[in-house]
């Protein structure tokens, strides 16, 4: 989750009270200055008294955050978010069984050289599903895993989403799974992680 404040924000030559939304990978500024930026494009950050201050293209910028909400905030930004494969938790030694198509998503590259055909050698399944027909076949080959694998469905997000959170919660608990943990993707898939309940 990110953080969220309301604060005054000066940026360059421009000031105002702002809603500034930190997310994993941009801040976002809403109010009486609108801006969004990269994390990545934040350069400089430090805190200075009760105020968090950075530079976007040599830009000064001030959020007066307070002392204590400001370290927080330089924390975050300076902690790198992990990568998508440590958020599927994938070890080192793992096997997935993949399910669907991941070619020219950001799963490519998080299960590079971690993929098995053979559901007996699998760890976990990762499944791309865009319907309910291809979530009850990824649920029958992941029948095949040993007990306790973890099955990470993968759908589309968002209000365009057919088949979203909803349907493939409500079809994967009909069928005895809860799920446990959700990470993102990429900004239009996310990934929900379901066991089966004991």
């Amino acid at each position: 989750m990110g953080r969220e404040a309301r604060c005054f924000c000066r940026w360059d030559d421009a000031e105002g009270e702002v809603k500034a939304l930190l997310e994993t990978e941009e801040l976002v500024l809403r109010s009486d200055l609108k801006r969004r930026v990269a994390i990545a494009a934040m350069a400089d950050v430090r805190v200075e008294a009760e105020n968090l201050c950075f530079t976007v293209e040599g830009e000064p910028v001030m959020l007066a955050l307070g002392a204590i909400e400001a370290a927080r905030w330089a924390q975050k930004i300076a902690t790198p978010p992990p990568s998508l494969r440590v958020k599927l938790g994938i070890e080192p030694s793992a096997k997935v069984l993949v399910l669907g198509t991941i070619d020219g998503t950001p799963l490519e590259e998080a299960l590079a050289d971690r993929t098995t055909t053979i559901p007996g050698d699998a760890t976990l399944t990762v499944a791309v599903v865009g319907d309910e027909t291809q979530l009850a076949l990824a649920v029958q080959a992941h029948a095949n895993l040993p007990p306790g694998a973890p099955l990470w469905v993968v759908y589309r997000k968002g209000p365009s989403a057919v088949f979203g959170d909803g349907a493939v919660r409500g079809a994967m608990r009909a069928v005895g799974f809860i799920d446990l943990k959700v990470a993102s993707v990429s900004p239009d898939l996310t990934a929900t992680r379901y066991t089966l309940k004991r």
